[in-house]
């Protein structure tokens, strides 16, 4: 990945704390009503237990989308909607935001 590409996800990154921390207005962004959980992990190529470890969700909450018991809320279907774009990106930045955080 190059450090351009880094960056301008590291921007995005930081204006979604910006939103959730009421500093900035969120821009209009359209999320779909359904998302396919299942083949999303399927490209991430992660059983549900590894796919809700590597990206902050419980295993319950996967299982139960998968299997219809339940749908993802707009946050997580727009957060669904990068890990189905780039699954590795979005993991290696989770991985370098955890370690700012240390």
């Amino acid at each position: 990945m190059s450090k351009r590409a880094f960056s301008k996800m590291a921007e995005g990154l930081e204006e979604a704390l910006a939103i959730a921390r009421g500093e900035v207005e969120p821009a209009r962004l359209v999320v779909p009503k359904d998302i396919d959980v299942k083949e999303i992990r399927g490209r991430a190529n992660l059983s549900q237990e590894q796919f809700a470890a590597a990206f902050g969700f419980t295993a319950t909450q996967v299982k139960d989308w998968e299997q219809g018991r339940s749908r993802p809320t707009g946050g997580n279907r727009a957060y669904l909607m990068l890990i189905r774009d780039n699954p590795s990106k979005v993991r290696d930045m989770l991985a370098e935001a955890g370690s700012r955080a240390a």
